[in-house]
């Protein structure tokens, strides 16, 4: 047996697979019975009923692929974690290298999206007086933070997704080592990403004071929906970032999604003046639930769980993804050294 097979099987999703497949079936059972049990007495009891036969559904089937293909896709996360102090050096290199040799350093990471939230503030709030027209008449909170505090994630989202899609395209010398892990470089471009967009978090927090919406409880759930972004990106980056190694054009179709989803995503407008009948197509987006909850942290008065068919949708969605990924990246990596 070769020392990368050992160092794999020794990383804790292998050495503990029974007790790990045992607390998913667990949860998955919980969580269906929260599902059967949930009630809102608002809501039209028919769509109630199609919900919980879908979450149903879709728990069942991700204990089955979970279970049938655990050793599969086990394999990634064993190597994140096997490397873990190595991703998180790289990481800090990476962050400090792209601003090198730069007067400003880091303050040009800083000084578009801060000059972007200012122009849209600007635009929409003071010339054209749009305030109440862009939240359809329900916005309780002042425009510039309601627009901060949905930007801070996108900014987020477009550029962790765009580094992490280009890693192996950037870090080709390191793909060509036969030793290297090269599941690890996506990931490294997504930490990098993370120090600024910690920094974002603060300024937000500070427009939110500035306003009279200080720091409470609810203000945690930040942490939980920055990591649900983070493995959002993470998850659609190794297949991003395999395909785009075949397919170069790929990075110029996700700059053009991304611009679509500036608009299409309730960043510069409030989701709660959409006609019912048109708002579940905006939360089919999984960015959707991210923006919202980071504006529940900033200044909302609502948990997560309060939010249950969203939040079991984005969890089943984004590691559907994942594993997803994990076969692509698997199955394409053989070659990245010969397209390279």
């Amino acid at each position: 047996m070769s020392e990368a097979v050992q160092e794999r099987e020794q990383a804790p999703g292998f050495r503990y697979k029974k007790p790990i497949i045992a607390m998913f079936v667990a949860a998955a059972v919980g969580l269906a019975l929260l599902v059967v049990l949930h009630d809102n007495p608002m809501a039209d009891p028919d769509t109630e009923r199609l919900k919980k036969i879908c979450a149903c559904v879709l728990l069942a089937l991700s204990v089955f692929v979970f279970t049938a293909f655990y050793d599969r896709w086990m394999i990634l996360p064993a190597e994140l974690w096997g490397s873990r102090r190595l991703i998180a050096r790289l990481a800090l290199n990476d962050f400090r290298k792209r601003y090198a040799g730069s007067y400003m350093g880091v303050v040009w990471a800083l000084m578009q999206p801060v000059v972007t939230v200012v122009m849209y503030w600007f635009v929409f709030d003071r010339i054209m007086h749009a305030r109440q027209e862009m939240a359809a008449g329900t916005l309780e909170v002042p425009y510039v933070l309601f627009l901060t505090a949905g930007l801070v994630p996108w900014f987020y989202f477009q550029e962790a997704l765009m580094n992490g899609t280009t890693a192996l395209l950037e870090y080709n010398y390191l793909v060509k080592k036969v030793l290297f892990k090269i599941s690890i470089l996506p990931l490294i471009k997504i930490i990098a990403a993370t120090f600024i967009h910690v920094f974002f978090i603060c300024v937000c927090l500070v427009v939110a004071c500035a306003y009279g919406y200080y720091p409470s409880l609810y203000t945690l759930q930040i942490f939980y929906y920055g990591f649900c972004e983070f493995f959002l990106v993470l998850a659609i980056s190794y297949t991003t970032c395999a395909v785009v190694v075949f397919f170069r054009d790929l990075t110029q179709i996700i700059s053009i999604l991304l611009q679509i989803g500036t608009w299409a995503t309730p960043i510069l407008w409030n989701i709660a003046g959409i006609d019912d009948n048109f708002k579940w197509i905006i939360k089919l987006n999984p960015v959707t639930y991210i923006v919202e909850g980071y504006r529940l942290a900033v200044y909302g008065n609502e948990w997560f769980w309060q939010h249950f068919y969203s939040s079991t949708y984005f969890w089943i969605v984004s590691v559907s993804l994942f594993l997803f990924g994990s076969l692509i990246f698997k199955r394409s990596k053989v070659h990245f050294a010969d397209v390279l």
